[in-house]
């Protein structure tokens, strides 16, 4: 808000003064509409200099200083040239112009290239940098991400690129019913997430013509800005970082968050449903694990107590396998109790061995 105040301060400075000089002698609507034609395209390359990161900066001005100078010395030649004086004065001011707009494009556009740390800290983005986080398609769908900032474990301000809301809205107007509610909660997540209190979201303009992919333009963005990518795609997460872009997957922090079950232990489960194998029971953890219990078939729609006998880590997640405590009754309900110290002496041997 006070950045608009300054801006609309400025364009009221820039209107009044170019009413009382008049450099152009005009009449007096001119005037007006020539100051704020002025202040308005000083406030919009404002506007998009902000949004440029500190490399593209430095190599816009090192670019731009460059070019001043190659122009000076071609304006020099063409000076000593014997040419009429508006020619040459016409040459020179082209020269100037193409000279600048040249080095200005040129050293912006490569300005990733600088190496800031050789000026020993001086000018630095590594505290900015760290703190942006990219939302990719798929993780603005699953929806987790929303629990995550609400929680304060993502921190940082939340850069939604225009061609991820582009791809959103084109889902969510997909013909096939699925791929639209997608979309759609797509949407409703990136609403819930501006909503909460404390979280700084960005939609970035930056995009990239040259590259058709999403999940390619995403990289670059964050290339250009020094973010990371919040994603649970397996496929971009392994090109993110084969091109040493960091890279935070939902997926790996759920794995990494599930409770840890060792052989020997017993838990508490609801059989589900039937197994594969003869008179298996198949339960499922709060975080989704699949539990095998043997000998369970029979507890189907019950909550029993299960003996851990191996754990089995796959690529698509960890399996836990079981034997029904065979002294539990038909219901589900614990032995007595005399029953239960024979159970838990079992166990403390079967662990032991």
């Amino acid at each position: 808000m006070d950045i608009w105040l300054l801006r609309v301060v400025f364009a009221g400075v820039l209107i009044v003064c170019s009413f009382y000089m008049n450099p152009l002698q005009l009449t007096i609507p001119y005037r007006l509409v020539v100051g704020l034609a002025l202040a308005a395209a000083i406030i919009l390359a404002e506007i998009r200099l902000r949004r440029s990161s500190l490399k593209t900066l430095i190599g816009a001005c090192i670019g731009s200083i460059a070019g001043i100078i190659g122009a000076s010395l071609i304006s020099s030649i063409i000076g000593r040239l014997a040419l009429e004086r508006s020619l040459m004065n016409f040459g020179q001011i082209l020269t100037l112009l193409l000279m600048a707009y040249v080095g200005l494009l040129v050293g912006a556009s490569k300005g990733e290239f600088l190496d800031l740390s050789v000026l020993g800290g001086l000018f630095t983005e590594k505290g900015v940098k760290k703190s942006n986080k990219i939302l990719d398609t798929s993780v603005i769908i699953d929806g987790r991400v929303a629990d995550l900032v609400e929680t304060g474990f993502l921190e940082g301000t939340i850069v939604i690129p225009q061609f991820v809301l582009r791809e959103l809205q084109q889902i969510a107007d997909s013909a096939d019913s699925i791929r639209r509610n997608r979309g759609r909660r797509g949407l409703d997540i990136l609403q819930k997430i501006q909503k909460k209190s404390g979280v700084v979201v960005q939609i970035s303009e930056k995009d990239f013509p040259d590259v058709k992919e999403v999940d390619l333009k995403l990289i670059e963005l964050a290339k250009l800005i020094g973010a990371k990518i919040v994603t649970n795609d397996f496929n971009l997460n392994k090109v993110a970082r084969l091109q040493g872009v960091g890279v935070l997957n939902i997926n790996e922090l759920a794995n990494a968050l599930k409770p840890v079950v060792l052989p020997g232990e017993t838990m508490k489960v609801f059989i589900l449903k039937e197994g594969k194998e003869y008179n298996q029971g198949v339960a499922y953890l709060d975080d989704g694990t699949m539990v095998v219990v043997d000998n369970a078939r029979r507890m189907i729609g019950k909550n029993i107590d299960t003996l851990v006998t191996s754990v089995l880590q796959t690529t698509a997640g960890k399996m836990i396998f079981g034997r029904l405590l065979e002294d539990q009754d038909e219901d589900g309900s614990p032995p007595p109790r005399n029953d239960r110290k024979n159970l838990d002496d079992d166990k403390v041997r079967s662990t032991r061995y």
